[in-house]
C-alpha cells in the first residue's frame, strides 16, 4: 500500500484542489463538494465532517465528507446524532485500499459524536464493500430513479400519459412554475413542507435556517416554486451539481385543494423540465425507498420514467443502545401522530 497523509476538518483541505478533484472524478456530486460543506458550516445543529488523503506528492488521492445531524433540545439530541454521507468516498481509481484509511478516520473521529453512520451510496459500491464490512458496517438494498435528460425527446416519451395530462392540466388551468423566487416564497414553501412531515411524513425536518442559507447560496442549486393564483402551493429544493445534474431534495405540494391542478406533480415535474431547457444530463430522486417493501412515492416517480437502480446503503452503529432506543423513541412519536 502507498503512503497517504491524512488530514482532518474543513479549513485543512486547499478548496481549489478539493473542488478540481470531485469535478475531475467520475462519481462527482454535489454532497462532496468544498461548496455545499461552506453551506453546512452555517446551519444550526449540523456539523461538517471533512477527511482527505494526500499522496506524498501532495496531490489528492480521496475525499470523504458527511454531515453530523441532530434534532434540537437536549433528549432529542442525546436520540439523534447521526452522521450521513451521501455519495462518497471519492477516491483515485489507481488505489482503492484509499477506502480503508479513510473510514478507519471515519470512525476514529466521529463514533462517539454520532449513534449511527450511514452512508447514501449514489453510484455502484460494490468493489469498496469488503472494506466496509471489515469496518462493521451492514448493507441494505435501497432503490432510487435516475432520469436522462441529454435527450429531450426520449425524456419527454418516458412520463407516463396520466402525469403528462396531469402537468398540461395544471399549466392551463393557471398555475406556474416559478424557477425565480423570493425568500418570502420560499417561506411560503417552508410552511407546506412543515405541515407535510408533521402529518404524513412523521421525520425530522431541518429549521428554517437551512432553507434560507440554501436560498442565499445560489451556487449550490435553487428553489423551483409551484404559484397559483398569487399563492405558492408547492415546490422543490434543487441541489445543482456543476451544470450537469440537478437534485431532488426536499418536495412538497398542497394537492387535493385545487380543482385540476397537480402541485406534487408539478413541483416533480419542474427540475426535470430545468434540467431538459438547461442542458444538464440529469435528475436526481436521491431515493425511492427498500425494494420489497410497498412504499407508494416510488410508485410515484416511476411514472416519471428514470431508470430504477439499487445502489444501496452501508450503515454502522456506533452505540447499540442509544440507536436501538432511538428507533423506538421515533416509532412511538409516529404512533402518536397518527
Amino acid at each position: 500500500m502507498l503512503k497517504y497523509n491524512i488530514v482532518y476538518g474543513f479549513s485543512s483541505v486547499d478548496p481549489i484542489k478539493w473542488n478540481d478533484f470531485v469535478l475531475s472524478h467520475p462519481n462527482g456530486n454535489i454532497f462532496q463538494t468544498p461548496g455545499f460543506y461552506s453551506f453546512i458550516a452555517e446551519i444550526p445543529l449540523y456539523e461538517q465532517v471533512v477527511i482527505a488523503a494526500f499522496a506524498e506528492d501532495g496531490t489528492m488521492a480521496g475525499i470523504l465528507c458527511g454531515v453530523i445531524q441532530k434534532e434540537k433540545g437536549f433528549i432529542k439530541s442525546l436520540f439523534s446524532s447521526r452522521l450521513i454521507v451521501w455519495g462518497g468516498p471519492l477516491i483515485c481509481n489507481s488505489d482503492i485500499s484509499i477506502t480503508d484509511l479513510l473510514l478507519k478516520s471515519l470512525i476514529k473521529e466521529c463514533s462517539r459524536k454520532s449513534i449511527y453512520i450511514e452512508f447514501r451510496n449514489m453510484f455502484p459500491m460494490e468493489n469498496v464493500a469488503g472494506y466496509f464490512k471489515n469496518q462493521r458496517f451492514s448493507y441494505s438494498e435501497h432503490l432510487n430513479f435516475i432520469i436522462n435528460t441529454e435527450n429531450k425527446e426520449l425524456a419527454l416519451k418516458k412520463i407516463s400519459s396520466g402525469k403528462s395530462r396531469q402537468i398540461k392540466k395544471s399549466l392551463k388551468n393557471g398555475a406556474k412554475i416559478l424557477a425565480e423566487v423570493s425568500i418570502a416564497q420560499v417561506r411560503e414553501f417552508y410552511d407546506i413542507l412543515k405541515t407535510l412531515y408533521h402529518v404524513k411524513v412523521k421525520k425530522p425536518l431541518p429549521e428554517w435556517e437551512f432553507f434560507e442559507r440554501f436560498y442565499y447560496s445560489p451556487a449550490l442549486g435553487r428553489y423551483l416554486l409551484i404559484e397559483y393564483h398569487g399563492a405558492i402551493i408547492g415546490g422543490i429544493m434543487c441541489p445543482i451539481y456543476n451544470n450537469q445534474i440537478i437534485y431532488e431534495w426536499y418536495i412538497a405540494g398542497e394537492d387535493g385543494k385545487y380543482e385540476g391542478v397537480y402541485p406534487s406533480i408539478l413541483a416533480t415535474w419542474a427540475p426535470i423540465d430545468y434540467a431538459i431547457n438547461n442542458g444538464f444530463r440529469q435528475f436526481d430522486f436521491l431515493g425511492a425507498g427498500k425494494p420489497g417493501e410497498d412504499y407508494g412515492v416510488r410508485d410515484f416517480k416511476s411514472t416519471f420514467g428514470g431508470e430504477l437502480v439499487s445502489y444501496g446503503r452501508f450503515i454502522r452503529v456506533n452505540n447499540r443502545v442509544l440507536y436501538n432506543f432511538g428507533k423506538a423513541g421515533l416509532a412511538l412519536l409516529k404512533r402518536l401522530k397518527k
